[in-house]
């Protein structure tokens, strides 16, 4: 079997922790944030998981 290819964008988005699972930054942090809470900016800043529906998509785009 040939290596497969990791897809570099999704590699550049996402990363795997030891447990398997896939770190995500939350969008909507770039732009309009003026009409946003301050809280909500500042929660944004913080990472979360791949949800489970997509956990099979980004795994398949990061074979390794």
């Amino acid at each position: 079997m040939p290596k497969l290819k990791t897809n570099r964008s999704a590699a550049k988005r996402f990363t795997k922790t030891g447990s398997g699972k896939f770190k995500r930054s939350k969008s909507g942090s770039n732009h309009f944030t003026g009409k946003k809470a301050p809280k909500s900016i500042r929660n944004l800043r913080k990472s979360t998981l791949v949800s489970d529906s997509d956990k099979g998509r980004v795994g398949k785009m990061l074979p390794y």
